[in-house]
């Protein structure tokens, strides 16, 4: 049974659910890290990517098998390079079966759910009768998870009966049946077809006052939502300058009906009522600094977008670094204190360099200032012994450290390894403390190369809502290499020191951290944007982006 497996290849059909990449099953991910090949339509691609190998072959859905002389290169998530082709116009049913050859294991990826998709279900006859076997991972279907994300329930407590149509495909009577009837009608239409499809359900019998829903790009932090009813749809799209547009045929998702609680989608909008809907976030650090921060401004509804600042190199001479790791395996210090991630990668990759492992921190005490930067210990093996219990900063952990004790401390030192431009507030206190202190430069920081042309313009022409600076030096450093951001963008700063340093570089600091932690940070602008929104929601004024409101953005933007 293997060899003959070998021999036809696997194919998985896959869903991608309709937008959202957290919609993603655990099976999905699994399947997409075995492929060999990954047939998809462009806009999944984005969704799916991140989970396949660095040599996962790429192959586009919509233009067909590739060549034999056309390879290129596309580019990964995680940053290597995926082996694509330039193909030949062909349809997907031949496709999947020519990706299948060699014993491939293949994943067909579609919009929704696989048993929604029409092509899906003729590349499955496909392999049926081609001998090669297959299984299907469903998905999101997107008619379902989109009124979930615009917080329209399709059924109430007492069971309304739900219809979904296709406006493009549907026959006269489907529409018919739907008119005559008092359920909930889910449509899937575009931009450009949606008002005609109301019109076709008022001529078909349903009152022109019946509520209506309809939501573009949906799941995604592009969604937008607008309620009507059947007979004013038109005139709000008119209004709203949705018609015409360049981009008419967008996908839209219509969700008509008295019991479906499009009347009710003020109480029950919870995605795109999320405090920083939308969002575009600057965040000046580095993608491994970045994850975290940006993973919570995602769950408030935002779009991070990290531009390093500060590029990280070894120190000019490394012979004090190597003193200090040989002198923490012999016994030299009583404790090692590590005030960022970056000093525990250093200490890490001079560890690998002597072919230690944090068993070489057996008998030391180690502190570390930051869930961040204890987190990183905890990966490297090493749990630590003191974390401020306040303040995460030199000062908070100074106030829990303990003083020299000859009684209780055999060796009186500590192993301080950190940038070269760090300041000696926790080496004088430490000193004060009755501790000699080995202050060892672990790396040096220096300036980021700029940006992409692109985000630099972004930068000083409002294109980001806001901008989270996270010391001094990365506003320094972000006015240096990109530019100063503009008026309109918000400004947030995780402390007194760097809101400082960016009103002298003329720059209006609108939100401050309660206390110096990039999480609290992220929860200030949060909060921020929370009372704007509620404040326009008081004062009956639209919901917008402050990127939306510098000189001539809704004049592009329509």
């Amino acid at each position: 049974m293997a060899s003959a497996h070998r021999a036809h290849g696997h194919v998985t059909f896959l869903g991608a659910g309709p937008g959202d990449p957290g919609l993603l099953t655990l099976r999905a991910v699994e399947a997409l890290a075995g492929a060999d090949v990954l047939i998809a339509e462009p806009d999944v691609l984005d969704v799916v990517r991140a989970h396949t190998r660095a040599d996962v072959a790429v192959w586009d859905a919509t233009q067909g098998a590739p060549g034999p002389s056309a390879v290129t290169a596309v580019p990964a998530v995680n940053g290597a390079s995926k082996t694509a082709v330039t193909p030949v116009l062909r349809d997907t049913a031949n496709l999947v079966m020519e990706a299948v050859k060699g014993g491939r294991r293949v994943v067909r990826a579609v919009v929704g759910d696989p048993g929604l998709d029409t092509c899906a279900a003729e590349e499955m006859l496909a392999c049926a009768a081609g001998g090669v076997p297959f299984e299907v991972v469903p998905g999101i279907a997107t008619a379902v998870g989109v009124p979930a994300y615009a917080g329209v329930p399709l059924r109430d407590a007492e069971g309304a009966d739900v219809r979904f149509i296709d406006a493009a495909t549907a026959p006269q009577r489907c529409w018919t049946e739907v008119g005559a009837s008092d359920g909930t009608v889910v449509v899937s239409a575009t931009l450009d077809t949606v008002a005609g499809a109301a019109a076709e359900l008022v001529a078909a019998g349903r009152k022109p006052d019946t509520p209506l829903t309809v939501t573009v790009a949906g799941t995604t932090t592009r969604q937008r939502t607008w309620g009507a009813t059947l007979g004013t749809i038109a005139q709000v799209f008119k209004q709203a300058k949705v018609l015409p547009s360049a981009d008419g045929g967008r996908p839209v998702i219509a969700v008509v009906g008295e019991r479906s609680a499009t009347a009710r989608r003020d109480q029950l909008s919870w995605f795109e009522s999320k405090p920083l809907f939308g969002w575009k976030v600057l965040v000046p650090r580095t993608k491994e600094q970045a994850a975290s921060l940006s993973d919570q401004l995602r769950s408030y509804g935002a779009v991070p977008h990290e531009v390093p600042t500060i590029a990280v190199e070894p120190p000019r001479t490394p012979q004090q670094m190597e003193r200090a790791v040989k002198g923490l395996v012999t016994g030299r210090y009583e404790w090692i204190a590590f005030t960022s991630v970056n000093a525990v990668k250093a200490v890490r990759e001079k560890f690998e360099e002597y072919g230690l492992d944090a068993r070489a921190f057996a008998g030391i005490k180690v502190a570390a200032v930051g869930e961040q930067t204890a987190a990183a210990l905890v990966a490297f093996g090493v749990k630590p012994d003191l974390v401020p219990s306040g303040e995460q900063s030199a000062a908070g952990l100074l106030e829990d450290w303990p003083p020299y004790d000859p009684v209780f401390d055999p060796i009186d030192r500590v192993f301080l390894p950190r940038a070269d431009i760090a300041t000696e507030t926790l080496v004088a206190g430490l000193i004060e403390l009755g501790w000699e202190v080995d202050d060892v430069t672990a790396y040096r920081t220096v300036r980021a190369s700029p940006p992409p042309a692109q985000t630099r313009e972004a930068i000083k022409g409002g294109g980001f809502d806001a901008v989270l600076f996270t010391s001094s030096s990365t506003v320094r450093n972000l006015v240096g290499i990109a530019g100063k951001p503009h008026a309109v963008t918000v400004i947030a700063c995780i402390g007194p020191a760097t809101a400082k340093t960016a009103e002298e570089h003329g720059l209006r600091v609108d939100v401050m951290a309660p206390e110096p932690s990039v999480l609290r940070l992220a929860e200030a602008l949060a909060d921020f944007g929370a009372e704007r929104r509620a404040a326009a929601v008081e004062a009956g004024d639209p919901v917008t982006r402050p990127s939306e409101r510098r000189p001539g953005a809704r004049r592009r933007r329509s």
